[in-house]
């Protein structure tokens, strides 16, 4: 099964846009001005250049949290590798996500096409023309966590409903998944110093906004411990 997903009807956006991914990226920006200064010296030593991330790496879960994170904020900078790109912003109909609409189609999971992308706070994930993620779920060996059908059943159990009623009083199936891919962990070198912890997580995931798609994709979560390993 091979999903589409390329109508276009954006412009290239406005100067809001960075702005409004800066808010979106600011715990990766936090984590980075406490700690990251041995990320990003990494980073230099490599010679990082955003031009050079893959999209499709990046959903396919393939970068660190430190590659992701220094590609996801250039896309906030006046020379954006998505203007090198030809990505167009598309309209989003969510505040927690930017949309992007590529001039070809990526394939993503072995199989499925798509030419919109889109960004969250701590993620990017391929929107497909996909109603049930319950087979792409199945194949990436992810549960859903939000089953809707346990939901269903108990209310059929409860006798208040039949199933067939319940069934039709729930319309939107929810789904949200995931898998842990990579956790990695820096200790802090004394106890009052700061360490990290990142972690690389494919997600599955619909929502009501996008009836009748799928986000698949992957979050890269960076978070700040203190001498003795806690959370901040």
């Amino acid at each position: 099964m091979t999903s589409k997903d390329g109508h276009g009807h954006g412009g290239n956006g406005t100067a809001a846009e960075p702005r409004r991914l800066l808010r979106l990226l600011a715990p990766f920006a936090a984590a980075i001005l406490v700690l990251a200064p041995s990320a990003l010296q990494a980073e230099e030593e490599e010679d990082f250049d955003p031009a050079r991330i893959s999209e499709v790496d990046a959903i396919e879960c393939r970068l660190d949290v430190p590659t992701y994170t220094g590609f996801a904020m250039s896309l906030s900078e006046e020379d954006s590798p998505a203007d090198a790109r030809g990505w167009k912003k598309v309209a989003s109909k969510s505040p927690a996500i930017l949309l992007y609409e590529l001039p070809a189609p990526i394939t993503v999971a072995g199989r499925y096409d798509t030419r919109r992308i889109a960004f969250s706070s701590s993620g990017i994930f391929a929107l497909l023309d996909l109603p049930d993620p319950a087979p792409l779920a199945k194949e990436q060996q992810i549960e859903n966590a939000m089953d809707t059908n346990a939901l269903i059943d108990a209310l059929a159990a409860s006798g208040k409903v039949t199933r067939a009623e319940a069934e039709k009083e729930i319309k939107f199936r929810k789904f949200l998944g995931e898998k842990l891919i990579r956790e990695d962990t820096e200790p802090a070198k004394d106890k009052d110093g700061y360490g990290l912890n990142t972690k690389v997580t494919r997600t599955i995931s619909t929502s009501v906004p996008y009836a009748g798609k799928t986000f698949y994709g992957c979050t890269y979560r960076m978070e700040v411990l203190d001498g003795d390993g806690n959370p901040l």
